[in-house]
């Protein structure tokens, strides 16, 4: 079942110049799994096509069921330095919550 980021995980946010600083964090630990193998720094880098334009590293907090990116050049040179209002963490992390993520179907009872 192919199902949007949002039904398992929500989202933190943080910026700091020119990057972004995003958390995905798992609903329940066994949604975690599937989030962390489909949901890789090139994944995520790609999912912004073109906004992001520097490195994207992930760093995996197992024990939290977290997932932290880390988006050079991600704000247009910085929230005031960008005319771009919208482009800064808190829009970023809402965004990354429509990525699809294919789960199995043993899963589908924890959504409720």
């Amino acid at each position: 079942m192919l199902i949007k980021l949002v039904q398992l995980a929500h989202c933190r946010s943080g910026d700091k110049g020119n990057t972004s600083n995003i958390s995905v964090i798992s609903y329940h630990p066994e949604f975690y799994a599937p989030i962390k193998n489909q949901l890789s720094a090139d994944e995520f880098k790609k999912f912004y096509s073109g906004v992001i334009k520097g490195n994207v590293t992930r760093y995996s907090l197992d024990e939290l069921q977290m997932l932290n990116f880390v988006c050079e050049g991600a704000l247009g040179g910085g929230v005031s330095r960008s005319l771009c209002l919208d482009n800064y963490g808190k829009s970023l992390s809402s965004r990354i919550l429509s990525f699809k993520i294919e789960i199995n179907d043993n899963l589908e009872k924890l959504l409720q």
